[in-house]
């Protein structure tokens, strides 16, 4: 496990410490034989949208740190170009070459007050965690939306690899749930009483009634032609993504026939996985994914 940062060098003091009065977490490894490697590069995992990132932003230290911090609200998709690559370094590495202490330093000067005057810093374990959280989220909904229905022994088996993939970080585990059943529970309460609809999450979900500016660097006549078909596909994958609380925190247009036609739609995408895999890597995976399999010696 990589030693844990002392925030306390940034200027704020945390109980950094991890419980003493609770069971060891024992994590599963991480490599080219885990689900998470598997499934977490896949290129249907895109296919949830936004999800992990707007329901960042609803946990209220994280959204208010992104509007104080972040150049979001200029270019929304810088924040994603400069997230991933560690985000993914972090999992497709082998053990002792990770870029999560890269990731997690990144995070020391993130600092601030509250409107309500408390102080909040991005390497407070529990906000820390639940960015994370929506990661190991994605990894288990997008699989079991759009790859395969999950048997509980998966869904174990990728929690206990999150373990170790979140020790990586050298963050305090002291929030992170023991079991999978514990991050399902812990998940629900996230989800039903702590996020809020901030206004980092409402903008960066405004598309959907708005529809995409034009994407850096496109040329504007493509971005025409393409813009009718794109926005209304994005729309819909970015509303039916999320939770259904959240859906409604935002004030997110949806329907029952929009939910049924969203249950279709991933039940299709799930039904082609045969001809799937028989698509070369380079079009099932992305290039982080590739990248660490190619260095594990292994194909995907």
């Amino acid at each position: 496990m990589t030693e844990a940062v002392d925030t306390s060098s940034a200027g704020d003091a945390f109980d950094r410490p991890d419980a003493f009065d609770r069971p060891e977490i024992v994590g599963a490894p991480l490599g080219p034989g885990s689900l998470t490697w598997k499934y977490f590069g896949d290129s249907r995992v895109t296919l949830l949208g936004p999800r992990p990132g707007v329901l960042e932003n609803m946990l209220p230290e994280l959204g208010q740190a992104v509007l104080e911090h972040s150049v979001f609200f200029d270019d929304p998709f810088a924040r994603v170009k400069r997230s991933l690559p560690g985000i993914y370094g972090t999992v497709y590495a082998p053990e002792g070459s990770s870029a999560g202490p890269t990731v997690r330093d990144f995070h020391i000067n993130i600092k601030g007050e509250m409107p309500g005057g408390e102080r909040y810093h991005a390497l407070n374990p529990e906000t820390y965690y639940w960015a994370h959280a929506t990661f190991v989220d994605i990894v288990l909904t997008a699989t079991d939306r759009f790859i395969k229905k999950l048997t509980d022994a998966e869904k174990e088996q990728i929690y206990a690899e999150s373990v170790t993939w979140y020790r990586r970080y050298g963050v305090s585990d002291r929030p992170m749930p023991a079991t999978y059943a514990d991050f399902v529970t812990y998940w629900d309460r996230m989800v039903d009483e702590v996020l809020i609809p901030h206004k980092t999450a409402r903008y960066g979900v405004g598309f959907v009634t708005k529809g995409y500016p034009l994407p850096p660097g496109m040329n504007p006549l493509v971005w025409k032609a393409i813009s009718p078909i794109v926005n209304p596909f994005a729309a819909f994958i970015t509303t039916g993504g999320l939770p259904e609380r959240s859906r409604r925190q935002l004030d997110l247009p949806w329907s029952d026939r929009k939910e049924r036609n969203y249950r279709r739609f991933c039940a299709a995408v799930r039904a082609i996985d045969p001809i799937y895999r028989k698509l070369p890597a380079k079009v099932r995976y992305n290039k982080f994914a590739l990248k660490g399999f190619a260095q594990a010696g292994v194909r995907p």
